[in-house]
């Protein structure tokens, strides 16, 4: 019995994605024919249909469906051990994989990356941006070898949970805005003020800090990204709340101020990664240098 051809079901992803026979093989750089004679023998092998041909477009059936979504899982694996044999021949130590929440200080990233580029020149970090609650899962799954999430976090089996960082959040504000010393959520509730997007643990920390104070404002704007909550309150167009590690570079900008909450917000953050049966020096690496960067 033969083995899946990952060139055939490449093809038939990139028809997938792309709509029509055509515009797949243009993209992967076929003839025409060949992505013809690909999904022929795919379909041969599978024993079912897996595409449907229109005159302007090819749909999945539900066989062609359930393939597509379990193959793009065996090409990321099979790029993931390409990967990891030309490290190795190179005599690199290794690729981790990092789930990265939404409230993570984008000024640290580039900081603990060139730590750890100083300290291991050979380990290579691959970061994503992922949920809190889907890292844990994907570090069950092991798609992800760490992850920096929001804590707490509901116990996983073979997860362990290192308490991280707990950075007080502040509010950044236009510059002229007349704000007070310490911004209440009273005061806050009656202007614009941007948050991070509902799916994030950030959004739940901010509402319920406005509503153990009896208030339940809805935010101007919700977004997953750090950066553009910054870019809304230097355009004045809201104020937002973040970790203050997160403005700290805003301090002398004209465009803005920073001002602490009463009562204070704090954002607790912990660093989550799998109980490996082996050493694994690229992973004690990366943790290594987290925890350098812990408070």
């Amino acid at each position: 019995m033969r083995n899946l051809n990952l060139d055939q079901l490449q093809t038939l992803i990139a028809i997938a994605d792309l709509g029509t026979f055509a515009a797949a093989a243009q993209a992967l750089h076929l003839a025409p024919p060949t992505v013809s004679l690909h999904i022929k023998e795919l379909e041969s092998r599978m024993q079912a249909a897996l595409l449907i041909r229109g005159r302007r477009h090819a749909e999945l059936t539900l066989a062609g469906d359930a393939l597509v979504s379990e193959g793009r899982k065996l090409l990321a694996a099979s790029d993931d051990l390409i990967d990891l044999v030309q490290r190795r021949a190179m005599g690199l130590e290794g690729l981790v994989k990092v789930g990265v929440s939404a409230g993570v200080s984008t000024r640290l990233l580039p900081l603990m990356l060139e730590a750890l580029t100083q300290r291991s020149p050979g380990v290579e970090v691959k970061l994503e941006a992922v949920g809190s609650a889907e890292a844990m899962q994907r570090l069950r799954a092991a798609t992800l070898d760490i992850a920096i999430v929001a804590s707490p976090q509901p116990a996983v089996a073979n997860i362990r949970l290192i308490p991280w960082r707990n950075d007080p959040m502040v509010v950044l504000l236009p510059s002229s805005w007349d704000a007070p010393e310490l911004v209440t959520p009273e005061w806050l509730a009656g202007r614009r003020w941007a948050s991070f997007a509902p799916a994030t643990q950030m959004h739940g920390l901010i509402a319920a800090w406005f509503g153990q104070a009896g208030f339940n404002p809805r935010p101007f704007l919700t977004l997953s990204y750090p950066g553009a909550l910054k870019s809304l309150a230097a355009a004045s167009q809201s104020a937002a709340i973040l970790p203050l590690e997160e403005v700290k570079d805003q301090r002398n900008a004209a465009d803005v101020q920073i001002r602490h909450l009463s009562p204070q917000l704090m954002r607790p953050m912990a660093v989550a990664h799998r109980y490996l049966q082996a050493p694994n020096l690229a992973v004690d690496s990366v943790l290594q240098v987290l925890a350098e960067f812990a408070s």
